[in-house]
């Protein structure tokens, strides 16, 4: 039987403050850290509970010796920050060309921090939601005036981060207490040393076995959306519900997922960016969701292995699975899910 996540995660706390960094550590870091690495392609996959990890206590063992304790072990310390008066436009630009989900913003001259911009902030900009009355109140309906302004406009305040010696439980944690999938960390002064992301800690945790099948954990109440389904439409419907994405389902079958990340990386590219500093935006939002969809949607089952999942998670660069029964759609496994099943 694989190792328990819950207990793995209980040894590791344990000892965090008795290892050491070997010469290998680096080796390491680069391995558990290569954020922007295309996702491999699978095919519309259904994967099963006949795949099981086989990794084990050693295995795990083996990987904790080779790291010092704390939450910099899995932080991705080449973090980029912008200073809050970048505009807003440059930050879609910089959020969509490096693939991130969020960015610190910092002071230009100490880094300290003073906020975040995530994905979920500029469709809310973009899309309707509470942030795109910045556009009307503040530039009279002006889209291209309003992109121009400096991210201070838009960013969230009051960030929630984490000090630099903190642990990997104390980032779990906050991340679950707080509805947030990404952490700051900072040094004592508040300047910006790294981030820790749910995609981090999944990474991290990605080949134990945990003996624990998605079933215990999914969400089953999804919401879903059909392909017609307008790009503006589906981003009111993230904001309105506080989702990061939404399976797209035809005549009952899963196409994919849409995330925000995805509707933010569309504005930001070809045509769409073209009517965006036009101030046309309305157009793209007009478009149908489901070419924002990738095309190999990878799906598994819920008997398979939470440590399975995560590692398919973590292979893919993708932040959920459909759970499929058969051809319904029983179900969806996110990494909020399993950072909660690893809080237990």
């Amino acid at each position: 039987m694989g190792l328990d996540v819950t207990k793995s995660v209980v040894i590791y706390l344990t000892i965090r403050d008795k290892i050491r960094v070997t010469e290998n550590e680096s080796r390491v870091r680069e391995n558990l850290h290569q954020n922007d690495r295309p996702a491999q392609q699978k095919g519309s996959a259904l994967y099963n509970d006949s795949r099981r990890i086989k990794t084990g206590p050693v295995d795990f063992d083996e990987r904790i010796s080779k790291h010092e304790g704390g939450v910099m072990v899995v932080a991705s310390r080449e973090v980029l920050t912008m200073p809050p008066t970048t505009s807003i436009i440059n930050a879609i630009r910089t959020m969509t060309g490096n693939g991130f989900r969020r960015i610190p913003v910092t002071d230009a001259g100490t880094n300290r921090l003073e906020g975040i911009v995530t994905s979920v902030d500029i469709i809310d900009f973009l899309g309707g939601g509470s942030k795109n009355l910045f556009v009307e109140e503040r530039h009279q309906g002006n889209l291209l005036s309003a992109i121009n302004s400096p991210v201070r406009e838009i960013m969230q305040e009051n960030v929630v981060s984490i000090r630099d010696n903190a642990g990997i439980d104390d980032a779990i944690r906050a991340m679950i207490d707080n509805n947030t999938s990404g952490l700051p960390i900072v040094d004592s002064e508040g300047r910006v040393e790294a981030i820790c992301t749910e995609k981090d800690l999944i990474r991290f945790a990605a080949s134990i076995a945990s003996s624990k099948p998605v079933s215990q954990y999914m969400t089953r109440k999804v919401r879903t959306t059909a392909p017609d389904t307008t790009i503006g439409e589906a981003a009111r419907m993230m904001i309105d519900n506080g989702f990061r994405r939404i399976p797209i389902v035809n005549n009952g079958n899963v196409a994919g997922i849409v995330t925000a990340s995805d509707i933010m990386h569309y504005l930001g590219k070809g045509s769409a960016f073209e009517k965006l500093i036009t101030g046309n935006i309305h157009e793209a939002f007009d478009e149908p969701v489901l070419p924002l969809i990738s095309k190999d949607t990878v799906k598994i089952n819920p008997g398979t292995d939470m440590g399975e999942a995560a590692r398919l998670m973590a292979e893919n660069n993708i932040g959920s699975l459909p759970v499929m029964e058969g051809n319904y759609l029983a179900g969806i496994i996110t990494e909020r899910d399993f950072l909660r099943a690893i809080s237990e």
